[in-house]
């Protein structure tokens, strides 16, 4: 460490810089997009695991247990080298080559399907924290079984279920790190460029790291208002109760 030559200079100078914040916006991108994706597919499969049809929960189930229990990494190359080979010919060289920027969507869809399956769990038990009485009290008021989903079961379920969501939130973030082995010039894969031509690693992952705190910090800022404005008065309380 002593013999090291220390160069923080090279993260202000181009195209380094450049590159760190081509790795950000991407990195937000991937993530945002990603995140969009699982929270719609989470919460159509959560809601699924809740219906009375025996069918419908164990296909949710299956998509859950099948995302869940195999490694991101594993289903980021299934994703990006496997399903082009298994859909037929035509859609796999579109896939591979005139579907812009193929890495980024294998990645946006792995994410989001992945976390999907998570989100699909913090859905679940949120609908499943609500106490039976509420929907009891709603069908019998004549609510159909649509109607109690949206005006009791799930506003409910959802605020008590924002504090792990930010969790999964916060995690997309940093699982798009995993992004880079198959292409996709994120904040590490920029890191990684950066060391490759000046062999300054030491700053160029210093900086990836700040990048990843900064986005941390804001995400965290944010998601602490958002639980505050969606705590529900004596929830927790009544729970310990």
């Amino acid at each position: 460490m002593t013999s090291y030559n220390w160069n923080w200079s090279i993260l202000v100078t181009e195209p380094y810089v450049g590159w760190l914040l081509r790795g950000l916006v991407t990195t937000v991108i991937l993530a945002l997009s990603s995140w969009m994706i699982a929270l719609v597919l989470g919460s159509i499969i959560g809601v699924a695991r809740t219906l009375p049809s025996a069918l419908l929960r164990w296909l949710a189930t299956c998509y859950v247990e099948l995302f869940r229990n195999v490694p991101v990494l594993v289903q980021m190359f299934l994703w990006f080298f496997v399903l082009p080979e298994l859909v037929p010919p035509d859609t796999g060289r579109w896939l591979k080559r005139d579907l812009p920027h193929p890495e980024f969507f294998s990645a946006m869809m792995c994410l989001g399907l992945y976390t999907a399956s998570r989100v699909a769990e913090q859905v679940r038990s949120g609908i499943t924290s609500v106490p039976r009485g509420l929907s009891a009290a709603a069908r019998a008021s004549g609510m159909s079984l649509a109607q109690t989903y949206r005006y009791v079961l799930l506003p409910l379920g959802y605020r008590i279920i924002v504090p792990p969501l930010t969790s999964e939130f916060l995690g997309i973030f940093k699982n798009t790190s995993i992004a880079l082995t198959i292409g996709v010039m994120e904040i590490t894969a920029s890191s990684r460029q950066i060391e490759s031509y000046t062999f300054q690693g030491y700053e160029a992952f210093a900086a990836a790291t700040a990048l990843y705190l900064s986005i941390a910090v804001c995400l965290l800022w944010l998601t602490r208002r958002l639980e505050g404005r969606t705590r529900i008065p004596g929830w927790i309380a009544r729970d310990q109760s």
